[in-house]
């Protein structure tokens, strides 16, 4: 059976969330589970519940998101968390655009289902990141989250370079100078299963922020 959607999932010690995660997969669509060095059994959790497992030996989420994508083979690709936040199967909602042709890229608008779901610092740093992007690039998007969608051909001719967590980023900003059509969708943001390794906790998001920055100095 063609593969209609790939989902690239970066994993990193989400072997609690995993089954749960994958059960929401939407049916004729294949999981591939990015594994950044776990140390749980993550991989071994993934394969047991059917996804395919890819390895990526460099540390960092873009690094992960990348070696997806790479072995991606479905015309579409999605991403998300492995973290259990998001419910796979609000994906359809996020590939929908894709798959009409009414945009070339997509971004799940979060939403958060219950109290604590997005730390307020997390919170506020994608808030005051986006604010600038509209501001400074016209890019009218507000939430650079990890679950989105795009056509797989059309990523990879992007050649993004960034292996950390301006990936996102660089992302839509190249993606807005290639003149692609950006849109975006609400999504309910549960919170996560376990503790989160970059937006969970104020030096990760400081990182990130960091990243992010580096990333906005170049483009701008």
């Amino acid at each position: 059976m063609e593969i209609a959607v790939d989902v690239v999932l970066p994993c990193l010690d989400e072997a609690e969330a995993l089954p749960g995660v994958l059960a929401g997969l939407p049916s004729g669509w294949r999981a591939i589970v990015v594994d950044n060095g776990s140390t749980d059994g993550s991989a071994a959790v993934a394969e047991q519940h059917g996804a395919t497992v890819v390895h990526a030996a460099q540390r960092g989420y873009g690094a992960a998101v990348h070696a997806g994508l790479m072995a991606a083979t479905a015309p579409i690709v999605a991403f998300s968390d492995a973290d259990g936040s998001f419910d796979l199967a609000q994906l359809a909602a996020v590939v929908g655009p894709v798959r009409s042709g009414d945009a070339d890229l997509v971004f799940a608008r979060r939403v958060p289902a219950r109290p604590g779901a997005w730390p307020p610092h997390a919170r506020f740093a994608n808030a005051a990141l986006l604010w600038w992007v509209r501001r400074r690039m016209g890019v009218d998007v507000h939430d650079l989250g990890p679950m989105r969608a795009g056509r797989r051909t059309d990523l990879i001719g992007l050649d993004l370079r960034d292996r950390r967590s301006g990936y996102p980023l660089e992302l839509l900003l190249r993606a807005q100078r290639a003149g692609w059509r950006i849109d975006e969708v609400p999504v309910p943001y549960l919170p996560r299963v376990g503790r989160s390794k970059v937006t969970g906790t104020v030096r990760g998001t400081v990182q990130a922020v960091r990243d992010m920055t580096t990333m906005l100095r170049r483009y701008a």
